[in-house]
């Protein structure tokens, strides 16, 4: 039996659940259970605290684990990074007050307000400063208000709660995170069960980048809608009733879908359709 812990809630709960259902997992839950089993797959999915999810795979409770690469590195425990899963991604920076000036080389006897201490205390004993962690589980941002703190150490999203808090990023950030899906060891990760799972998610991931891509071409101009749509190895080009016309399908990259549509326009293509890919491996 394969035991896999998810966050109990907030964003990373929502696209892990996500995910490993487009994987073909049974992983909903239907009220607060911790519990949700898979009999399909003989997989038992355990919601946990993201914070404590490194904590339960490291220390051998649970095989697998989904959560974020900061919690990870604070929780200071053993793992094997599996797979980055592209979403919930974030930066951990260093903020202090827009008047202070403050770079992270005056940090030497400052108190920093973070709710990631042992990622700070890392950093700062790389960098060879002497400074002062405070330990908050939230509301980072207001410790610098309220006389707390003279800095802060916090995940950045868009960074508006930093602007709102009168606060602004200084250097460059200690670490760049996303969700991940970890396991206690190389063990586990080479077994037959963790690794369709991997599969099945890199074809979910894979999916979300690509759209498949259809359109009708005249031949004289086949080479030149090739080269915009060349797709994995080729596109497909299949004949139409009309001998002086082909039909084309291809993968192109989702970013590119408006761009490459234009182009196609421009050269003559006609019935140019985008559809969304489920799943796939290359």
């Amino acid at each position: 039996m394969l035991q896999i812990a998810l966050p109990n809630k907030g964003a990373l709960s929502e696209g892990a659940v996500q995910l490993l259902k487009e994987a073909g997992y049974k992983c909903s839950r239907y009220g607060r259970e911790l519990i949700v089993h898979d009999s399909e797959h003989e997989i038992d999915f355990i919601f946990l605290r993201p914070r404590d999810i490194a904590v339960y795979v490291g220390n051998g409770v649970v095989d697998l684990g989904i959560t974020g690469r900061d919690l990870t590195a604070d929780s200071c425990v053993d793992v094997i990074e599996l797979l980055g899963l592209e979403f919930g991604k974030s930066r951990f920076c260093y903020a202090v007050p827009k008047i202070s000036g403050l770079t992270i080389d005056q940090f030497e006897g400052k108190r920093i307000a973070t709710s990631y201490p042992e990622i700070v205390k890392a950093d700062m004993k790389k960098r060879n400063i002497n400074a002062s962690v405070v330990r908050l589980d939230g509301a980072v941002e207001i410790s610098v208000q309220l006389g707390v703190s003279d800095c802060i150490a916090d995940v950045v999203e868009s960074g508006r709660t930093l602007i709102e808090a009168g606060l602004e990023i200084t250097g460059e950030p200690i670490l760049y995170s996303e969700a991940l899906l970890i396991a206690r060891n190389q063990e586990v990760a080479e077994m037959d069960a963790v690794q369709k799972l991997i599969a099945r998610v890199r074809g979910i991931l894979l999916a979300r980048s690509y759209v498949m891509i259809e359109y009708d071409i005249e031949k004289k101009n086949l080479e030149e809608g090739c080269k915009l749509t060349p797709g994995i190895e080729s596109p497909t080009v299949s004949p139409l009733n009309n001998p002086e016309w082909v039909a084309v399908k291809s993968m192109i990259s989702k970013k590119e879908i408006n761009d490459i549509m234009d182009k196609l326009y421009a050269i003559g293509a006609k019935g140019i359709i985008v559809s969304s890919i489920f799943s796939c491996r290359i």
